[in-house]
């Protein structure tokens, strides 16, 4: 069958790899979509990651449909749509340094158990957003890191496929107030359609000055100033001038949570941060909330639709790989297969 992987540093390719045959315990799995994500372009500038440096599978984000179940398996049948956690192989994580790849024909699930390597969802889920699962997972275990209470007011920099996909975690989690701040119009215009209440566009605006008409003036005598009343910052950007923003300007007692992958070390000023006894809080992978996110993807998949920008067929996975890699060339591609 047909694979891409990472065949040396900044070089995908396509290669013929024997198709996975299952044993009694394992599910095999026809590949439907899958999304690319920004450390794609990561491991293929590495050249692959370790031990599989020049032979790495890629794609994390799949979704889809049982073809054969083996006779020890319960809870799925032939024809099952699925959404999937990357990380629960038993081979290695799925598309990031395991032994397989999203961007493959199939894949097999070894000792497959409904509820932790796989999911049954509604067959009317497009393909297209059922892969958004994976890194809307990312973005909830994000919101959920802040932990936000009905009632707070919010705002997330970055309003790529993680930053509105945190939006839409937020709304669940009941909080009254959503700004969006990014540079890109197009983006901001998305992020109001899925839900936000308002956004800045922090390439013409005070984004501090502005924060204080939403969301009340939260200086105090010990934090004077132009201090928002924002209970949480999210950094979904992984730009410097985001966290060091938000330490010099957040109210006492606010939070502010990364997400984004920051490429540099970033200073910050300790000291102004501590009279604000800033909580700063860090989020990586979904240790929950894989499956936990996939409620609201059935329930909403029309919104988180909005989030896909591109699809490409599994024949072009490579051009998809370049188009994702051209900075704001793409929001959030997708690949799909016949």
């Amino acid at each position: 069958m047909k694979s891409v992987h990472v065949t040396a540093p900044d070089t995908e390719a396509w290669v013929e790899i024997d198709t996975p045959a299952i044993g009694a315990s394992d599910v095999l799995l026809k590949i439907k979509a899958c999304g690319i994500c920004g450390s794609d372009a990561m491991y293929s500038h590495n050249g692959g990651i370790p031990p599989r440096l020049g032979a790495t599978p890629l794609g994390h984000e799949p979704a889809a449909e049982v073809i054969e179940v083996g006779p020890d398996v319960a809870g799925f049948t032939v024809g099952d749509h699925v959404v999937i956690d990357t990380m629960a192989f038993s081979d290695g994580l799925l598309g990031s340094g395991g032994e397989q790849g999203g961007f493959s024909e199939f894949v097999v699930v070894r000792d497959a158990v409904a509820g932790r390597q796989l999911r049954v969802i509604p067959n009317h889920i497009p393909w297209h957003v059922a892969a958004l699962n994976e890194p809307m997972a990312v973005a909830y275990h994000a919101v959920n890191r802040t932990d936000p209470k009905p009632g707070d007011k919010v705002v997330v920099f970055g309003a790529g496929p993680i930053g509105l996909g945190a939006v839409l975690g937020y709304r669940r989690r009941g909080v009254s107030h959503i700004v969006v701040v990014d540079i890109i119009p197009s983006r901001l215009e998305k992020a109001l359609e899925i839900g936000a209440d308002a956004v800045i566009n922090s390439a013409e605006e005070d984004v501090a000055a502005r924060l204080v008409e939403l969301h009340g003036d939260g200086a105090t005598r010990m934090n004077r100033g132009i201090r928002p009343g924002t209970d949480i910052f999210l950094d979904a950007a992984g730009v410097a001038v985001i966290p060091q923003t938000v330490t010099r300007i957040a109210k006492h007692g606010a939070t502010l949570g990364i997400v984004a992958v920051h490429k540099k070390p970033v200073e910050l000023d300790f000291g102004g941060i501590l009279t604000s006894e800033l909580n700063i809080v860090w989020s990586m992978g979904y240790p929950t909330e894989i499956f936990e996110v996939t409620d609201d993807i059935i329930e909403n998949w029309e919104k988180y639709a909005l989030i896909v920008s591109h699809t490409f067929p599994f024949d072009q996975t490579l051009e998809a790989l370049e188009l994702a890699k051209t900075p704001g060339a793409a929001d959030k591609i997708v690949v799909t297969f016949d």
